[in-house]
């Protein structure tokens, strides 16, 4: 128990004292919970700016852009003359779609007849589009609605029977925890988790290869080093998870449904485990530059395994299988779920058993290449003397 402690004690002032893990373990998480959301704190995009072509010109037309006009995805941008005016200023990227009311718009309706309105959106940014799609089919279908349940009342038929027939299937739309539909509420939980890892990851790795005194000079066993040292990173992270999984969601105004113990108590094994798993990676490589050029190189493979970019269900099972030995995979699903679903443990136990695995698997490893460490420097400096 005393070298655990001491060698707990000794990695929390290589923390404090070598300026490579400082500046990651500490002020690389704090820059990045500073400069991280700002991007995303509108949550949605709004008043995309299209342009309308009206070759109808009639108070139907005019009354239908006014709808698209005041809704909050869309605004038009500016009404133009024809098609190929439009289109210039789209592909000047001022506007991002094109609003074609056609000619006779007013005409078709009042007969009953269809009379559909073409749009084109610039697809090339997803999140633009969406909008833009979105938020003109709702206007066109309840204009849409309006229009025929107003010419069966004007035919004698009861207003009540003229509703349901326009719109048989009302439907009622209740986002469940991300009552703004916002990116910031879906992907931010997210990234935090998945910047902790890396900053740990990299920190740990950085401090596992800056050695200055070699392996063997710790006073405790293999074993108690490893513990000592993860007991240290754990100390650590008492105060970096706090801040980033509920600090951080309270100020970004991010939906938080779960129990702080039940997040923490989650949490353990998630900071076990990347911690053994830079262990690990530091003493395969031993060189402060390949851990951060490794680390810095599968950070992008770790978000899309992750699961939260495309979905690791629908990832060939090789990826699948992979991205369970990845921490930030079973972590991101877990966290997420406990800290902005309400989830128990119970819940999440699948994640959270798979943590814990995952901490005993890097753990056993670290214990191993630590002790191997060991018994090759020995070996060096008997025969050095």
């Amino acid at each position: 128990m005393i070298g655990l402690l001491t060698a707990c004690r000794i990695e929390l002032m290589r923390i404090l004292s070598l300026r490579p893990a400082f500046s990651v373990l500490i002020l690389a998480v704090c820059i990045y919970a500073a400069l991280y959301p700002q991007p995303y704190r509108n949550e949605a995009l709004r008043d995309v700016p299209i342009a309308l072509v009206d070759l109808d010109g009639t108070d139907s037309s005019r009354q239908f852009a006014r709808r698209i006009d005041a809704s909050a995805d869309v605004a038009i941008g500016a009404e133009l003359p024809d098609e190929p005016s439009a289109e210039r200023e789209v592909f000047a990227r001022q506007l991002y779609g094109i609003l074609v009311i056609p000619k006779y718009f007013e005409r078709d309706l009042l007969h009953g007849r269809q009379s559909p309105v073409a749009l084109y959106a610039d697809a090339s940014y997803f999140l633009i589009y969406s909008r833009i799609a979105g938020g003109v089919s709702a206007v066109a279908k309840t204009f849409g609605v309006e229009v025929e349940t107003a010419r069966l009342i004007a035919a004698h038929v009861d207003p009540a029977i003229a509703a349901a027939a326009s719109d048989p299937m009302p439907l009622t739309t209740v986002p469940l925890f991300n009552p703004q539909g916002g990116y910031a509420t879906y992907l931010l939980p997210a990234a935090f988790v998945l910047i902790l890892q890396q900053t740990l990851l990299i920190g740990v790795g950085l401090l596992g290869t800056l050695r200055d005194e070699g392996p063997a000079s710790s006073p405790a066993g293999a074993l108690a080093t490893v513990l000592g040292k993860l007991l240290a990173y754990l100390i650590l992270q008492t105060a970096v998870l706090p801040f980033y999984l509920i600090v951080l969601p309270y100020l970004y105004d991010i939906p938080r449904l779960g129990n702080p113990l039940v997040i923490f108590v989650f949490s353990l094994p998630f900071v076990v485990s990347v911690s053994a798993l830079g262990m690990v990676v530091a003493a395969l490589f031993r060189s402060p530059l390949t851990v951060q050029l490794v680390f810095a190189a599968i950070g992008i493979p770790f978000l899309f395994l992750a699961g939260f970019s495309w979905p690791t269900e629908a990832m060939p099972k090789a990826l699948h299988y992979l991205a369970l030995l990845v921490p930030s995979s079973s972590a991101i699903n877990g966290i997420v779920s406990v800290s902005q679903l309400g989830a128990s443990l119970s819940d999440v136990r699948t994640p959270f058993l798979t943590l814990w695995a995952l901490a005993l698997f890097y753990g056993c490893l670290a214990v191993g290449l630590e002790a191997r460490m060991r018994r090759s420097y020995e070996a060096r400096s008997s025969l050095a003397s």
